[in-house]
C-alpha cells in the first residue's frame, strides 16, 4: 500500500472519530447520522452520498432527524 493511500485511510479514520464525537454531543443521532458513520467507516466511495442529510419522504428538516423521530 502506498504512503498516500495509508495517509488517506488514516485521515478518514480521524474524520470518522470527529463525526462520532459531534454526533454524540448533539441531538442528531438518527438515521442520517448512522448513514454518515457507516459511510465513513467503510472503504467504498459513493458519488451519490451527498446531499447530506437527505430529507425523507415525510419532509422532516435536518434538526428533526434524530433517534426519537426514527420510524
Amino acid at each position: 500500500m502506498s504512503t498516500e493511500t495509508t495517509d488517506l485511510k488514516a485521515k478518514l479514520a480521524q474524520a470518522l472519530e470527529v463525526i462520532e464525537f459531534l454526533v454524540e454531543r448533539t441531538d442528531f443521532k438518527g438515521t442520517e447520522a448512522q448513514r454518515a458513520l457507516s459511510y465513513f467507516a467503510g472503504d467504498v466511495f459513493d458519488p451519490d452520498f451527498l446531499p447530506w442529510p437527505r430529507f425523507d419522504d415525510k419532509g422532516k428538516r435536518p434538526e428533526e432527524l434524530n433517534a426519537a423521530n426514527d420510524d
